[in-house]
């Protein structure tokens, strides 16, 4: 990711892509409309990021709670997500954005799960936006599953206990090799991160907005963004620590 990139503009950008089904509700269409339209909308966020020099792009595609849907929308959701894979991987590849998976993917049919495996191999020297979807996915998920790594580097003998500390922790949860976000945008008018990277987003700026997710555009993000650049993120420190450059030691 470019270093280049200025410190008003997020290094890495998490999205909850709220609104589908309400946008189809609204136009009297059946949901899997909503999940059509919305996959309109995944473009334009990486279109933004791509020409804004943003470098990681978290998308919650699909909690670990969302297979608990009626079988009909979750079926319209796989084949949605299999033909996007089908659709897109090659255009992303050439723009130079790798691709990459978070989540359980062992609920996922083999079709998908190769389709996955194939879009990460393909794209997995691509160094310009880093596009992270999140599918199958929950934030306490994610944490038990490091707590399990690390119980099971204990009990092999390759660790001591007293050793556990956040870093040994942070390295094993989603996404350890890239930078926390910077900002999370959730669209949809629900002011809540419903189990979405809950370690990762520990001081992350929030922004919601009422807009659905189909109906995201370009000026909506740089609202975003502009809102972001005006915060002054002190990680615990004071205003005074932060003016005086103390913020680039403690978060090194």
């Amino acid at each position: 990711m470019s270093p280049a990139v200025p410190a008003s503009v997020p290094r890495h950008l998490a999205v909850i892509m709220d609104g589908n089904g309400r946008w189809a509700e609204r136009r009297r269409r059946p949901r899997v409309i909503g999940h059509r339209a919305g996959a309109r909308a995944v473009n334009v966020c990486i279109d933004f990021c791509l020409e804004r020099g943003i470098g990681a792009l978290t998308l919650f595609a699909f909690s670990s709670e969302n297979w608990g849907r009626p079988e009909e929308e979750v079926g319209a959701l796989m084949k949605l997500f299999l033909n996007a894979l089908d659709r897109e991987v090659d255009e992303l590849h050439r723009r130079q954005v790798r691709v990459r998976f978070i989540g359980d993917r062992a609920r996922f049919s083999s079709d998908i799960r190769g389709r996955m495996d194939a879009a990460e191999a393909l794209t997995r020297d691509n160094g310009r936006l880093h596009l992270v979807i999140a599918a199958s996915y929950g934030g306490r998920q994610d944490i038990a599953h490091a707590a399990r790594a690390l119980a099971a580097d204990v009990a092999a003998g390759r660790l001591r206990p007293e050793d556990i500390d956040e870093a040994a922790l942070g390295a094993h949860v989603a996404l350890a090799d890239l930078p926390p976000p910077d900002l999370f945008i959730r669209t949809g008018g629900d002011h809540r991160i419903s189990n979405f990277l809950l370690w990762q987003l520990a001081y992350t700026e929030l922004w919601f907005t009422d807009v659905l997710w189909p109906d995201l555009d370009a000026a909506l993000l740089q609202r975003a963004l502009d809102d972001f650049a005006q915060r002054e993120r002190r990680f615990g420190l004071t205003s005074a620590q932060v003016a005086t450059g103390a913020i680039e030691d403690s978060t090194a």
